[in-house]
Order: structure tokens, then sequence, then C-alpha cells
């Protein structure tokens, strides 16, 4: 299971939110880069940006910070916040992006998600399904949708979409620990069985799901095991990182342990 610190920029400065709130904001640092740096240094080798200006504004807007990361460090960086046209997800991947996450564009303007889809491909596009009570949850949070999570992943893993990073914003920030329940469910209901027949006439039956990363609530290091153990690919830390509920040596202890991420 990869290990994703997460990042979340408002005016250029590292912050963190509470169930998605703009209000709650608490900086924790004036420079991204010191934080990505930090991560590197203890043997991480992913990073989840957010530019929550972007969200809230609908088009790209701190690229420059996604471009200094990227140039300087050895970070894969999934970014996503307000890539509504051709033109932000140009200027993402031109400024370093490894990934994209697209949420309220995959709810509001599926004709022009799908098709970064087909252009980029299922390893370059991430479906980010923020979810309350199960309903996807657009423009930074701020708007309910009535688009139910299920079958929301189910149409995008139709079109040869692959990643899923899902959130459940009633825990974002609180850690008070993920929806693992929720994280089951989903894995669940998204299997596809295939079968084929063999050399010997006999059927081989393959099951294989969405690749599945865990985001909001992580509250403790103990956390990690269970997702893996349910099927998680990945898992975003985010405030348990700032707040020293989870230490960087664990993670890095975790990631030389197991040499999975």
């Amino acid at each position: 299971m990869r290990i994703i610190p997460a990042i979340d920029i408002i005016e250029g400065k590292c912050v963190r939110l509470s169930k998605g709130d703009y209000d709650t904001k608490k900086v924790y640092n004036e420079h991204p880069l010191e934080v990505a740096k930090q991560f590197e240094d203890h043997g991480i080798r992913y990073l989840h940006l957010v530019d929550l200006d972007g969200a809230k504004s609908s088009h790209i807007v701190n690229h420059k910070v996604l471009e200094e990361i990227a140039s300087k460090t050895s970070l894969k960086i999934d970014f996503g916040g307000g890539l509504k046209t051709d033109e932000d997800l140009h200027i993402a991947f031109e400024s370093g992006a490894t990934q994209i996450t697209g949420g309220s564009i995959a709810v509001k303007d599926p004709t022009t998600f799908f098709g970064w889809l087909k252009t980029y491909g299922r390893e370059k596009i991430i479906l980010g399904a923020d979810v309350k009570n199960e309903k996807i949850a657009v423009s930074g949070w701020q708007e309910a949708s009535e688009v139910s999570l299920i079958p929301f992943v189910k149409q995008f893993q139709k079109k040869g979409g692959n990643y899923v990073i899902c959130t459940d914003i009633a825990k974002d920030g609180m850690l008070e620990g993920p929806a693992f329940e929720l994280y089951q469910k989903l894995l669940n209901e998204t299997k596809v069985h295939r079968t084929e027949i063999g050399p010997s006439g006999v059927e081989d039956f393959e099951e294989i799901g969405i690749r599945l990363i865990a985001s909001g609530g992580i509250s403790t290091y103990e956390e990690l095991p269970k997702l893996q153990q349910i099927g998680c690919e990945g898992v975003i830390i985010g405030k348990a990182i700032y707040e020293n509920r989870i230490s960087l040596k664990q993670l890095e202890r975790h990631i030389m342990g197991h040499g999975t991420a």
C-alpha cells in the first residue's frame, strides 16, 4: 500500500482544513517545498498536492507551488483542485504533475473529464470521489450533489478508469479514524469478475477492482495495516502527520519494512 502524504495549498502556504471548511484553515508551513523535502528525506515517494484556491476559483491557481516541488524533489505528485479545462490540465502536467485528480469536473462536465481519461490514459487520471452521506460533493466541498458514490465510481470504471481517491468529508481533518466500512463497501461493489477458458478447458476466474486510495480521518499508525488488509492501494495522510499523531519515522519504517510504498 502506497503512503501518500498530503499538502493542501492556500495562498501558497501549507494548510489543513476540518471537514473541508475554509474557515477552519490552519497554516502549518509558509513554504510547502520544505514540507515536501522532509517527506522525501524519510523515504516517501508520493505526494497528494491540493490547490484549495483553485478548488474555490474553478481554475488552477497554485501551479507555481507544484512546479517548485516537482523540480526540486523526486516525489511523484498527484495534483487536484480547480482543474476544469484542457488548459488547466496542460498547465498541471507541464508544471510536473505525475497524475491529476478530477472531482467536480467529473460530475459537472463528464464529457470533458472522460475526454481526459481517453487522451491521457488510466494511469494519469484519478477520480476524486469526495462524499457526504455517500453523495458526491463538488466545488471544493462547498456544494452537495445528488450523485451517489457507487454508481459514480462504476461509471468511471466502465470508461476505463482505474485510480479512485475516496474521501469521507465528515471524517476529513477530524483525526477520528477513516471510513473503513465505506471503503470495504466500495471495493466489494466495484469488483469485476472475469472468466477465461484455460489450456485445459478449465475456467480461470479473475477478480479485478478499482485501485482505491483512502483519504480522510487517518489518526494513528495502527489504522494503516487495516486499510491495506481491506484492499486499499494507497492512503493519503494529512493532519495526522502535521499534528504528530503519526511520525515520519514511523512511515519511513513502514515503507522500508514492506517495500511496497
